[in-house]
């Protein structure tokens, strides 16, 4: 039975395409990258035709697949999303023929190139077709693992076939050894390895804070990020975010130290998603993606599981496609877990009748929420939420404040259910302290949408302390982030109290100073003496409060 020739072979002769057909029933030794006597076969053919021959051979030296291109390139046919098995390459070399100007040198195009790369092919070989179709000079290439030189690939040349004098089963062994090799040297730690990509834009902050916010989401999902790849640009990619160029050099560079995660240190939209995906094998996620596996891992109530589930599958609906790969990968690991990680690839009707049902669930918890907040408005306890940007130590402070012991790490998003703790005061009142999920710039709009219900316990609240890491030389930037989705979720004419955090890392009164400079009450939230100025002051002002609603109601008729 004849085997399929791929491109095109209207025209060609019956003799014509029996011998390409023959092709498929010859076979290179294991010892050789190429035969002479298979190159002498292809080349007559390559001669006769005056067109490009090319075929995919694996490592046992069987022909895979016949192409037939015109008389500069040939196409590949589709090798499929997937690496074969274990192996690091995919398991085939490609080897075409050259027809150029006779006595000119051979030299390996870019789609040539591309093709290694991108399909991670064990090599690409390009046989120079001489005088009476004989094969002529050869040059091939492959990959090199990582190196100070940062090279992707490395050339050679050889006479003729019977020259190239590579052992091939022995070559791919140890190439494939050296990147392992490389790879174990570089990637260390004990968490899932990949790569950061960022897209610098004029309109965006600095790269650097962007850069710095990322591998601090990274770190507290449990990422170890390798390398960082950077291209500055004047906007974003509509098609890759990166420019294609560099999606095949993040590719190569992933290869290289053996990664299969890279994450977007911005929202990709879902065009931009399914043409990066189309570009490389790689699991491929965005900022949004990894928050919402932040939150996911961090779930432990009904209501957080709820909230997280109705936030993924809000944020991946647009991103379900048949053919898209980067969604097909993330049923688990990185970007995927958490109580919505079955849901990613249903289908849109399903996965529309899940959001309606959650977001009914979601109601009814408001509803018991309310029910309890009413509870504390008739014991007429007075409320103080504590609200600041991610990892600024809310839980730390209310622990020391409350004598509680509310989990607090040093990692972003450390507090995803809202926490409610009692303060008594000496003279027997009491208040009552809510601690919430830490803000964050550019919190993803699914996110606050899903969690808007958690936070409107801030709506109830008598005053919202906004606790700040004074420590961080960015904190403006962080002040600024908060209260501007304070007024997006329409909490913005809340009455607030200002209290610098971390001042123990400043040095002398520096913190002191800051503080006073931005009126505002400094605190270290580990040392609870520190908080005696803080309870004094928020009594006196919940006192305030208290005292204009007790004459409010005096002179109501």
């Amino acid at each position: 039975m004849a085997r399929e020739i791929y491109g095109e072979t209207t025209g060609l002769k019956s003799s014509q395409k029996r011998a390409l057909e023959k092709l498929y029933r010859r076979k290179i030794g294991t010892l050789d990258a190429i035969s002479q006597e298979f190159a002498t076969q292809m080349t007559f053919i390559s001669e006769e035709l005056n067109r490009v021959v090319a075929v995919l051979v694996d490592r046992s030296g069987k022909v895979e697949h016949v192409m037939l291109g015109d008389a500069h390139r040939v196409y590949l046919p589709d090798l499929g999303r997937q690496r074969a098995g274990q192996s690091r390459f995919r398991g085939v070399r490609l080897i075409r023929t050259h027809l150029g100007e006779r006595g000119r040198q051979v030299e390996l195009s870019r789609d040539d190139l591309t093709d290694l790369s991108k399909l991670q092919l064990d090599l690409v070989m390009s046989i120079g077709v001489g005088p009476g179709g004989y094969p002529g000079q050869v040059a091939w290439a492959h990959l090199v693992p990582e190196n100070p030189e940062q090279r992707i690939w490395e050339t050679h040349k050889a006479a003729n076939p019977s020259e190239v004098g590579v052992s091939f089963t022995h070559f791919i062994m140890e190439l494939e050894g050296e990147f392992q090799r490389k790879a174990a040297d570089v990637v260390t730690t004990g968490g899932q390895p990949a790569l950061l990509a960022y897209v610098a834009t004029p309109e965006g902050r600095p790269e650097e804070v962007e850069v710095e916010e990322m591998l601090e989401l990274c770190r507290t999902a449990g990422v170890d990020v390798v390398d960082t790849m950077i291209q500055r640009r004047t906007s974003m990619h509509p098609k890759f975010a990166l420019g294609r160029g560099k999606i095949e050099e993040l590719t190569l560079r992933a290869l290289q130290l053996d990664i299969d995660l890279i994450i977007f240190a911005q929202d990709l939209s879902p065009t931009q998603l399914r043409g990066i995906t189309d570009e490389t094998d790689i699991k491929v996620i965005d900022r949004t993606q990894l928050i919402l596996d932040i939150f996911a891992q961090r779930a432990t109530s009904r209501d957080g599981k709820v909230q997280v589930e109705l936030a993924q599958l809000k944020y991946n609906l647009p991103r379900l496609h048949s053919r898209n790969t980067g969604m097909s990968r993330l049923t688990g690991g990185i970007g995927g877990r958490g109580p919505g990680e079955t849901k990613l690839e249903i289908n849109r009707r399903r996965a529309r009748d899940r959001i309606r049902s959650l977001e009914r669930d979601i109601e009814n918890l408001s509803k018991q929420r309310e029910v309890r907040r009413a509870r504390r408005t008739r014991n007429q306890l007075p409320t103080v939420s504590i609200v600041g940007y991610t990892n600024a130590g809310k839980s730390t402070l209310l622990n020391a404040l409350t004598y509680s012991e509310v989990l607090s790490e040093d990692k972003l998003f450390a507090t995803l259910q809202p926490t409610t703790r009692k303060l008594r005061f000496p003279d027997e009142r009491e208040i009552i302290f809510t601690d919430t999920v830490g803000f964050i710039h550019d919190l993803p709009a699914d996110l606050v949408a899903a969690f808007k219900a958690t936070l409107e316990e801030l709506d109830e609240a008598d005053i919202l302390m906004h606790l700040v890491d004074v420590s961080d030389e960015r904190f403006e930037d962080k002040m600024e982030a908060v209260n501007r989705i304070l007024t997006e979720i329409g909490l913005g004419d809340k009455e607030q109290m200002l209290v610098f955090n971390k001042i123990d890392l400043l040095e002398g009164d520096q913190g002191a100073s800051v503080a006073r400079a931005y009126n505002a009450i400094p605190v270290s939230a580990l040392e609870r003496e520190s908080s005696e100025a803080l309870v004094e002051v928020l009594e006196n002002r919940l006192f305030r409060q208290s005292r204009q609603r007790d004459a409010a109601l005096e002179v109501r008729p």
